[in-house]
């Protein structure tokens, strides 16, 4: 079992969905947790009460992945904290299916771009100034970036970025010994559109869940498995790549 004792996990995004999966296996693993959240402060201190439940400290911090300042902010009060920052997880993001390119909004375009692709950058540029030598760097992509979807073109557009981001960042932090890796998840319930969004009597989630194992879709916990791996000793060789958690289902 992967040991994170000792050591400090910030996640963006983790008051909920895949960022609060990957929050409460760090911390079953010995991780302190930094909790990061946008705006819903009551699920933020929900969070961070599950995190002690589990015997390891944490805190909740807001701040919009969008904003310099705020990122600024972020890792100040990480480090001020527990006075290092071990692993960083690039998971905020926002999500928006169903609507045409023809039909998208000034604001949608600016909102996105701001959040999915900025934030993603702001978030690993202030990890590779701020984590630890031979610490670890993860951004959560999503499957959509592979398999074009009509009505998430902007969505798709904004998270790819990302992915390319990390693969950079990979070799410019090789020599600190920090590893910088993307996980692309399918389709995961109670994460993104399927929190808010898609009854759960939606044949929609039966239309992704064929074909994969078991015939579901995925869970936070399996994308949590993949971010539990690549904080490992097994991962210390394994950097600037993508693993797809599908179930199985080709992308």
């Amino acid at each position: 079992m992967t040991d994170l004792s000792g050591k400090t996990a910030l996640i963006t995004g983790s008051a909920r969905g895949i960022g609060k999966a990957i929050a409460l296996r760090y911390a079953q693993l010995g991780a302190n947790i930094v909790i990061n959240y946008s705006s819903n402060a009551a699920n933020a201190e929900k969070a961070v009460a599950e995190v002690t439940e589990r015997g390891a400290q944490a805190i909740a911090v807001q701040a919009d992945v969008s904003r310099p300042a705020d990122v600024d902010h972020l890792f100040t009060e990480a480090k001020q904290r527990f006075g290092a920052v071990d692993v960083v997880v690039a998971n905020a993001g926002l999500e928006l299916l169903g609507t045409p390119i023809a039909d998208l909004t000034d604001e949608q375009i600016e909102r996105m771009v701001d959040v999915n692709a900025k934030g993603a950058l702001l978030t690993m540029q202030r990890a590779a100034q701020h984590v630890t030598d031979g610490g670890r760097i993860i951004y959560i992509a999503s499957t959509a970036i592979v398999a074009p979807v009509a009505g998430a073109g902007l969505y798709t557009a904004v998270k790819a970025p990302g992915r390319y981001f990390a693969e950079v960042l990979a070799r410019e932090t090789a020599e600190r010994g920090i590893t910088v890796n993307t996980i692309m998840p399918g389709p995961i319930d109670e994460a993104g559109v399927f929190i808010d969004t898609v009854p759960a009597d939606s044949p929609f989630r039966g239309m992704q869940a064929a074909g994969r194992i078991a015939d579901r879709i995925g869970t936070p916990d399996d994308v949590a498995d993949a971010a539990e791996y690549l904080t490992g000793d097994l991962a210390r060789w394994v950097s600037g790549t993508t693993i797809t958690v599908t179930g199985g289902l080709p992308q």
